[in-house]
C-alpha cells in the first residue's frame, strides 16, 4: 500500500531503513512500505478493543478483557486430533492463573511467541475470556511485553489499532515501527493540504493530530474523527489534480466550431429514419456548444448498452467536418472498429462516399485504419487524412503510431474507454484537440468524479424507441434436462430467423480468451472452451443441419469477418464466440446468446454480452448457465444480472460487490485507483464536497499559491502517477 502523499523534504522522505533499522525495513518492505511518510499513512484496518483492566480473579467467559501478568510456563507441541501445533501459556497476577492458547498450521510462528513468553516475563494480555474444559482461557490474545518503565495504565485504556499485516510482518511489528515514527515527528514537518477554511468549516483535525490520532486513539471516536480529516485531505488532493487538469485543458485555445445549417450533419438528421430520444438530443446539444467554444472538449459520454451512442458521437463528428476539420474514432479491437466502419457508412450513405462521381456534395470521406491493412491500403488511407480529403477516420490503436498524419484534427472520439487508460486518452488530447470519450460500462457517479475528474460528464439512460426486451435466466449447468431445452431453444430461434451467440471463456481448455495458455483448475470440470464447444454442439440432435460459426482473438482480420459474415447472413446462424465479441457488434437478427459458465465472468462483462441481442425488433433470450453453489459471490453477481438490465444499477451492484479496488482497475484509473482512506462506496458526500472545493480553489487560484500545503501533495500525486506510467510501460 503506498502514501496518499509524502512530504518533499524532511523526515517523511527518508527510507525506513534509517529510522526503524534495516531488518524492520526490509520486513516493512513486503508491505510495499519504503519511506517513513508512507508507513505513518499506513492506515489501521480496524480498532481493537483492549477490555477493562481486570484482575484474574475477575475474569468471567465472554468478557473483552486486559490482564497484566507474569508468564509462569510455555510449552508448543503437536495437536493430537488434527494436523498442526499448539502453544500452552499459564500467567499469573500472584494470586490466580489463566491458560493462553495459540495454535498453528505450522510450528514457526509459535515458536517464536515461545521465545518471547518465556517464564518471568510480564506482558498485558487482551483477548475476549472462553472456557474450554471447564476452564477460562483466552485464545490468540495480543500482547505486549511490560518494559523496566513498569505499567501505563492510561495507555492500557487505549485500543489497540490492528494493521493489514504479511507474512513476517505482524501487527505489532508495525505498530512498533509506526510508534517510533512517531515520537520522531514534529507537526512543522507534516504537511497540511487543507486550507484552514475547509478544515474548520467541516470540523477536521489538522495533519499532524490526525495522524496520531490514527495509530494512537483515546478512543474509537478519536480514531473516526482522525479518518474523516484523512478522507477529506485524500478527496480534496485528488479532486484538486483533476480540476487543476481540467483547468489547464480549457486554458487550451482550439478553434470554434460551431452548427452549421445546410451541410453534411443536416442533410444526415433529414435522412434519420427514427427520432433522437430527448437524451441524445440534449447530449448532442451540450456536445454542440462545446465544439463551439474556444476551449477544446472534454467530455465523457456514460450511455447504457444499446442507447444510442455511436448516433451523438456521429452527429459531432459531422459537425465538425462541417467546420473544415477531422474526426477521428479510436476503438479497442478490429472488430469493433470494423463494426463501427459498417455502422457508420450504412447511416450516412452515400454522404461517406465523398469524393466519388455522383456523391452528394457535402459529402465526405470515411476511412478504416487498422493493423490488418495491407501495404496499399494503408498509404491509401494515409494519404486521404494527410491530404484531408478523409473527414472521418475509424481505427484501433494503428491512429496512434508514427507516420498517422492528421492535419486538422479536431475531435478524437475514443469508444470503450476502459479498454484504453488514461494514458493512451491522454495522447490523443492537447493541440486543441476536443475530446470526447464514450464508454458503455456505465460506472456511479461518485466513482465517475474520481475515475474521470477532469472531464464533464454526460450520461444517456434511455433506450430508443422499438428497442426489443430481453429476458434472462440463469440454468444450472448440473441439470441436463435445463440444458438439453437450452439448444433445443436455440433451434427454436434459428427457425424462427434469429442469430444465437453462444459465449465461452475458453478458447481451449488450456487456451484463455486472450491466447494465453492456462492450467486447468483443480477440482472443478473443465471450463467451456470454443473448440470443443463447436464440436459438441455439431452432435446435439435439436442443432441438427445447422452450421456453426466460431470468432475468438487470435483469428486474423479476415477469419473475423468471415465468420461474422456468415452469421449474420443466416449461413452459419449458431456462433460460438469468446468475449471478442463484448462490445459493438451489432447484428439485429440476433435474439438468443447461451453463455456458457456465466459464473466465471464479471457484472459489467456479462451485461455486455447480453447487449448483443435484441437490437432489432425482435424480443431477445440470454440463458447464463451456471455452476456457482447458492450463496456464493459469483451466484450473487447472475442475480443481480438478471434482475435487470439497467446498467446504470449493475454498476452500483457491481460496485457493492466487488469494491471499488477492482472496479478501478490501473487500465481505467491510471493511479487514481490507490485510495487508503476513501471510499467511494461510502464517502460519496466527502468527494462531492472536495469536489466543489478543488473547483472553488483552482477557479481562484489556478496555481495553488496560496496553498502550499495542498500544491505540495498535488505535485506529489502527479509525479507518482508519472512514475506508475512509466512503470507499466
Amino acid at each position: 500500500m503506498k502514501a496518499v502523499a509524502t512530504d518533499s523534504r524532511g523526515l517523511f522522505d527518508s527510507p525506513l531503513e534509517r529510522v526503524v533499522g534495516k531488518r524492520t525495513a526490509t520486513r516493512l518492505a513486503k508491505l510495499g512500505l519504503s519511506t517513513v511518510g508512507e508507513l505513518v499513512r499506513y492506515a489501521p484496518r480496524r480498532l481493537a478493543e483492549r477490555g477493562e483492566l481486570v484482575p484474574l480473579a475477575q475474569v468471567e467467559q465472554g468478557q473483552n478483557v486486559t490482564v497484566v501478568a507474569k508468564v509462569l510456563s510455555a510449552r508448543l507441541r503437536p495437536m493430537n486430533a488434527r494436523r498442526g501445533f499448539l502453544l500452552t501459556v499459564m500467567i499469573s497476577d500472584g494470586t490466580n492463573e489463566l491458560s493462553l492458547t495459540f495454535f498453528g498450521k505450522s510450528s514457526r510462528p509459535l515458536a517464536y511467541h515461545e521465545k518471547r513468553l518465556s517464564p518471568g516475563t510480564l506482558a498485558t494480555f487482551s483477548g475476549t475470556v472462553g472456557i474450554y474444559r471447564g476452564a477460562l482461557q483466552l485464545t490468540h490474545p495480543e500482547y505486549e511485553i511490560v518494559g523496566e518503565e513498569g505499567i501505563d495504565e492510561e495507555e492500557l485504556k487505549r485500543p489497540r489499532p490492528i494493521y493489514p499485516a504479511a507474512q513476517g510482518v505482524p501487527t505489532w511489528t508495525i505498530a512498533k515501527a509506526i510508534r517510533t515514527v512517531l515520537d520522531l515527528m514534529r507537526d512543522e514537518e507534516v504537511t497540511d493540504p487543507l486550507p484552514p477554511a475547509y478544515r474548520r468549516s467541516h470540523g477536521l483535525m489538522s495533519a499532524a493530530d490526525s495522524l496520531r490520532a490514527l495509530h494512537l486513539p483515546r478512543d474509537r471516536g478519536h480514531w473516526y474523527r482522525a479518518l474523516d480529516s484523512l478522507k477529506h485531505e485524500e478527496a480534496l488532493s485528488l479532486q484538486t489534480l483533476l480540476a487543476q487538469r481540467a483547468h489547464e485543458a480549457q486554458a487550451e485555445e482550439s478553434t470554434p466550431i460551431p452548427r452549421r445549417s445546410g451541410g453534411i450533419a443536416d442533410a444526415f438528421d433529414s435522412r434519420l429514419p427514427y427520432e433522437l430520444t430527448a437524451g441524445q438530443i440534449n447530449v448532442g446539444n451540450e456536445i454542440a456548444i462545446d465544439l463551439a467554444s474556444a476551449s477544446p472538449m472534454n467530455r465523457l459520454l456514460q450511455g447504457d448498452v444499446g442507447a444510442g451512442k455511436t448516433i451523438v458521437a456521429l452527429r459531432a463528428m459531422l459537425q465538425v467536418v462541417d467546420g473544415g476539420g477531422q474526426a477521428a474514432l479510436l476503438a479497442p479491437t478490429e472488430v469493433l472498429a470494423q463494426q463501427h466502419y459498417r455502422a457508420i457508412t450504412h447511416l450516412l450513405g452515400d454522404l461517406s462516399c465523398g469524393g466519388t462521381l455522383g456523391a452528394p456534395e457535402e459529402a465526405t470521406r470515411v476511412d478504416l485504419l487498422t493493423g490488418a491493412l495491407g501495404a496499399r491500403e494503408r498509404r491509401q488511407v494515409l494519404a486521404g487524412l494527410a491530404s484531408g480529403e478523409t473527414g472521418i477516420v475509424i481505427g484501433t490503436h494503428a491512429l496512434l503510431s508514427e507516420g498517422v498524419d492528421i492535419p486538422r484534427l479536431s475531435l478524437a472520439v475514443v469508444d470503450e474507454q476502459h479498454r484504453f487508460g488514461v494514458d493512451q486518452r491522454d495522447a490523443l488530447r492537447g493541440r486543441g484537440v476536443n475530446l470526447l470519450v464514450m464508454t458503455a460500462t456505465p460506472i456511479p457517479r461518485t466513482l465517475a468524479m474520481t475515475v474521470f475528474g477532469d472531464l464533464e460528464i454526460s450520461e444517456l439512460t434511455e433506450l430508443p424507441k422499438g428497442r426489443a426486451d430481453i429476458s434472462t435466466t440463469i440454468v444450472p449447468a448440473h441439470l441436463e434436462s435445463w440444458v438439453n431445452r437450452a439448444w433445443e431453444r436455440a433451434a427454436e430461434e434459428v427457425a424462427g430467423g434469429g442469430r444465437v451467440y453462444v459465449i465461452c471463456p475458453r478458447i481451449t481448455p488450456t487456451q484463455a480468451e486472450d491466447g494465453s495458455e492456462v492450467e486447468a483448475e483443480e477440482g472443478r470440470p473443465p471450463l467451456a472452451a470454443v473448440d470443443e464447444v463447436v464440436s459438441a454442439l455439431a452432435e446435439i440432435p435439436a442443432l441438427d443441419g445447422l452450421d456453426i460459426g466460431s470468432l475468438t482473438g487470435p483469428m486474423t482480420s479476415a477469419e473475423k469477418e468471415s465468420a461474422m459474415s456468415r452469421f449474420r447472413n443466416g449461413e452459419a446462424p449458431i456462433l460460438v464466440a469468446t468475449t471478442v465479441v463484448e462490445v459493438g457488434v451489432d447484428v439485429p437478427e440476433a435474439t438468443m446468446m447461451v453463455i456458457l459458465d456465466a459464473d466465471r465472468f464479471g457484472l459489467s462483462q456479462l451485461h455486455q454480452l447480453r447487449g448483443r441481442i435484441g437490437r432489432g425488433s425482435k424480443p431477445g433470450l440470454c440463458l447464463a448457465l451456471s455452476r456457482a453453489p447458492e450463496g456464493t459471490l459469483a451466484d450473487a453477481r447472475l442475480q443481480a444480472f438478471a434482475a435487470t438490465r439497467d446498467g446504470f444499477e449493475l454498476a452500483a451492484s457491481d460496485l457493492k460487490l466487488r469494491g471499488e479496488g477492482d472496479v478501478l482497475g490501473s487500465r481505467q484509473s491510471g493511479g487514481r485507483s490507490h485510495l487508503h482512506f476513501l471510499s467511494v462506496i461510502q464517502d460519496g458526500k466527502i468527494i462531492e464536497q472536495a469536489r466543489a472545493a478543488a473547483v472553488q480553489i483552482i477557479s481562484a487560484d489556478p496555481e495553488l499559491t496560496e496553498h502550499p500545503g495542498l500544491a505540495r501533495v498535488v505535485r506529489e500525486a502527479a509525479r507518482r502517477e508519472e512514475t506508475e506510467y512509466l512503470e507499466r510501460g
